[in-house]
């Protein structure tokens, strides 16, 4: 193909700009293809002329699902951040606040996507640059090294952009009321409820949360019938809403005389924090009575009554709260556990609606639900959810992060699946 003299300098100026940008970025990283072998300019620029009027065809490499999403999200982003200049919504600081949030919350979304479109263009041309090189065999290893790792590239930002579109949980930042109550299985049903207690105690301290009880009911054998913990830190419930549901346990109890495996059950509920907004309790609902605490504290607890009964009519829970000093730190105790208790079994009924609409593996609020199993003869804790099996000795001292980690990636493998379902196309 004829080439006029004039353009041939313009394109071998941009050419030799981009090879030397080309080989530095390849040669930084592959020391094994140096030297490399010279090769005359003008034959390589010519080629480059061709495809130049010929310009690539950009193939989107992402589902289509997927793209349809971001572009939406790019271009809401574009119209909050005109709004964001607009002289009355700069003038009503409420508003525009209200904005800047929202923009900000895209910033992340719309930065990666466009990281990933540069890199799609670029792959694209390095792909048609391949096809033009054919013969240097030099160039040929820089290329495809080049496509192999623009390639590796394109895939993480694709990775990182479906989670950045998934929906965020709400509850996810707050602190927890965890309650454990004793199953079937009598006084060894007790003693399992009280070592549930301290693996949550034990995973708490390696997350640097802060843990104290809230009310407890011991059980005549050791362990408890009902405990409840609060505990505060960063995104408590992100982490501990996976442990709602059925605990059970295999192994000899401590009352067995003869060496029996018994199976016995204990119940977690996870609870996040309510405050009084979005809980109205009313007055007319609620029976409390005092009476004397008992136990640790000196003279005032058991002269005193601090203890506080507290009884909600409409549902039935009964609160006795005993484990704070004083008669008002009590009753303020109960009213927190019961505003967390109603708050809980709004968001239970509401993730079993969600539940039922994509039929979700990883349970967060069924309490009913048996979610694993702890076999003490074989060492090991089953995860039915997962299908995965755990090392049960390092799992009671708290080392429980890979479990919750793992029903994380679950529940996200389902919301990407319900993304890509919501606009008509098959998940990846």
């Amino acid at each position: 193909m004829y080439v006029p003299s004039s353009s041939l300098s313009g394109y071998s100026v941009a050419m030799n700009s981009l090879t030397a940008s080309f080989a530095a970025r390849i040669c930084a990283t592959r020391r094994d293809l140096l030297p490399i072998r010279h090769r005359p300019l003008h034959r390589f620029t010519i080629r480059r002329v061709a495809t130049k009027l010929r310009p690539p065809r950009i193939v989107c490499m992402a589902e289509p699902y997927l793209i349809t999403k971001l572009e939406s999200a790019e271009k809401t982003w574009k119209e909050l951040s005109v709004k964001l200049a607009d002289p009355d919504i700069v003038s009503d600081p409420k508003e525009y606040q209200k904005l800047a949030q929202s923009v900000a919350e895209l910033d992340e979304v719309v930065s990666t996507y466009r990281r990933f479109k540069d890199c799609e263009k670029l792959l694209e041309e390095t792909k048609a640059l391949a096809k033009d090189d054919g013969n240097d065999e030099d160039m040929v290893e820089m290329i495809s090294y080049e496509i192999d790792s623009l390639s590796k590239q394109l895939s993480e930002h694709e990775d990182k952009l479906k989670v950045l579109l998934l929906p965020s949980d709400p509850l996810d930042a707050r602190n927890i009321m965890l309650e454990v109550r004793a199953g079937t299985g009598g006084d060894e049903a007790g003693i399992w409820a009280g070592d549930l207690v301290r693996m949550y105690e034990k995973y708490s301290e390696r997350n640097s949360w802060k843990f104290s009880p809230v009310s407890s009911s011991a059980a005549e054998k050791g362990g408890y019938k009902t405990y409840v913990m609060e505990i505060k830190g960063n995104r408590v419930y992100s982490k501990l809403k996976y442990e709602s549901g059925v605990h059970r346990v295999q192994r000899v109890p401590l009352t067995e005389t003869q060496g029996r495996v018994h199976t016995s059950t204990a119940t977690v509920a996870i609870m996040p924090e309510a405050d009084e907004v979005e809980v109205v309790i009313d007055p007319k609902d609620i029976e409390l009575t005092t009476a004397r605490s008992g136990g640790a504290g000196g003279q005032n607890v058991n002269k005193v009554e601090t203890a506080i009964d507290l009884f909600h009519k409409p549902t039935g829970i009964r609160i006795f709260c005993t484990e704070e000093r004083t008669q008002l730190q009590n009753k303020n105790r109960a009213f927190q556990l019961l505003r967390a208790k109603l708050y809980e079994m709004k968001v239970r009924e509401q993730q079993e609606s969600i539940r039922n609409q994509r039929k979700s593996q990883v349970g967060t609020g069924a309490r009913a639900e048996k979610i694993r199993t702890y076999n003490y003869k074989d060492n090991r804790v089953t995860d039915h959810r997962l299908k995965m099996n755990y090392e049960l000795t390092s799992f009671l001292e708290g080392d429980i992060e890979d479990a919750v980690q793992s029903c994380a990636a679950m529940e996200q493998k389902e919301l990407l699946e319900e993304l890509a379902e919501s606009v008509g196309a098959p998940a990846g």
